[in-house]
C-alpha cells in the first residue's frame, strides 16, 4: 500500500518538497505519495488531524506552522526541543506523533558535503530568529572554538544564547572585530535582497561564509558580496534544503537517500 506524506504551510505553492521527496522515492525504490497541504489561518491542528486520520504517515512543516507543529507533537526529539520548532512530524506505530527538527543537522551535513569542518573554528552567527535557533545545537555539537551571535535586537540574541551558558556570546554590530573563520547569515536579508550590516573588513577577513537562504539560480546577495571581497568559499542554503529533507525522509522510511545526487539533480 502506498504511504502518504505531505508538506504543510501557507503559502505552499513555492515549496520544492514535493519534487524533492518524489525524487528521493525514485532513488530508493520506496512506494510513497507526497502532496501539499495549504493551511488556512488557525487550522493547523484540524488539517493535521484530518491528514493522519486519512492514512498520512508523516509531513514536513514550513512557515508559518513550525511552532504549531511543536505544540501538536506528542513527543519531541532533542533537536526539536532545542530549536523550539518542528519541521517534520511522524506518525508512530502506537498512534502518537513524533516531532523533529532537521534544519540544523541538514546545515551541518551540507558543510561536511562541501568539505568544511566547524570544529575549532571561530564562528559568527548573524541573526537570532528561528533559523539561528534551529542550527545552534547541531553547530555546538561540532565543537567550534567559539560562537558569537550578532543581531539588531540584542535582547533577542540574549534569549537565543541563554540555554547554552558560556559556550555562546552575544556581540553588537558596533563591537564586532575581524576575527571570525566562518560567518553564517541566518537572517532573511537575502530574501529581501539586502545585506546584513556587517563591515566589509569582517567579511573579507573570514575564510568561509554560508547563507542559510538560497536562490534557485545561483548566489545570494550575501554570498555574491563575499566573493567580491575575495572569498572563494561561499555557499548558500540550497544544499541544506536538500540535506534536511533527506533527514526527514530517513525519519519516516528508515533509509537515507543520496542527497548529493539530489543536489546535483535540482541545482
Amino acid at each position: 500500500m502506498t504511504d502518504r506524506y505531505a508538506v504543510f504551510g501557507n503559502p505552499i505553492a513555492h515549496s520544492m518538497s514535493q519534487r524533492i521527496h518524489s525524487y528521493f522515492a525514485s532513488l530508493t525504490g520506496e512506494d510513497i505519495e507526497y502532496g501539499t497541504v495549504l493551511v488556512p489561518d488557525g487550522e493547523f491542528v484540524k488539517q493535521c488531524d484530518l491528514f493522519f486520520s486519512q492514512g498520512g504517515r508523516g509531513c514536513n512543516i514550513t512557515v508559518p506552522c513550525k511552532l504549531e507543529a511543536f505544540a501538536y507533537a506528542d513527543e519531541l526529539t532533542s533537536y526539536a526541543q532545542a530549536a523550539g520548532a518542528v519541521n517534520a512530524l511522524k506518525l508512530q506505530d502506537d498512534g502518537t506523533v513524533l516531532g523533529d527538527n532537521t534544519d540544523g543537522r541538514g546545515f551541518i551535513a551540507d558543510l561536511r558535503r562541501l568539505g568544511y569542518s566547524a570544529a575549532g573554528k571561530r564562528i559568527l552567527l548573524v541573526g537570532a530568529g528561528g533559523a539561528a535557533k534551529g542550527i545552534m545545537q547541531p553547530l555546538l555539537e561540532e565543537n567550534p572554538a567559539a560562537v558569537t551571535v550578532v543581531n539588531r535586537n540584542e535582547n533577542r540574541a540574549q534569549e537565543l544564547v541563554r540555554p547554552y551558558g558560556q559556550r555562546v556570546k552575544v556581540c553588537s554590530y558596533a563591537d564586532l572585530a575581524a576575527e571570525y573563520d566562518l560567518i553564517i547569515n541566518a537572517t532573511s536579508s537575502s530574501l529581501n535582497n539586502t545585506l546584513p550590516p556587517l563591515d566589509d573588513e569582517i567579511v573579507a577577513h573570514a575564510e568561509a561564509v554560508y547563507d542559510l537562504m538560497y536562490k534557485k539560480d545561483g548566489d545570494t546577495l550575501f554570498t555574491n558580496h563575499a566573493r567580491s571581497l575575495g572569498l572563494s568559499w561561499c555557499h548558500d542554503g540550497f544544499g541544506m534544503l536538500i540535506m534536511q529533507a533527506a533527514l526527514s525522509y530517513e525519519l519516516w522510511r528508515g533509509i537515507r537517500p543520496d542527497a548529493a545526487k539530489a543536489i546535483a539533480h535540482f541545482r
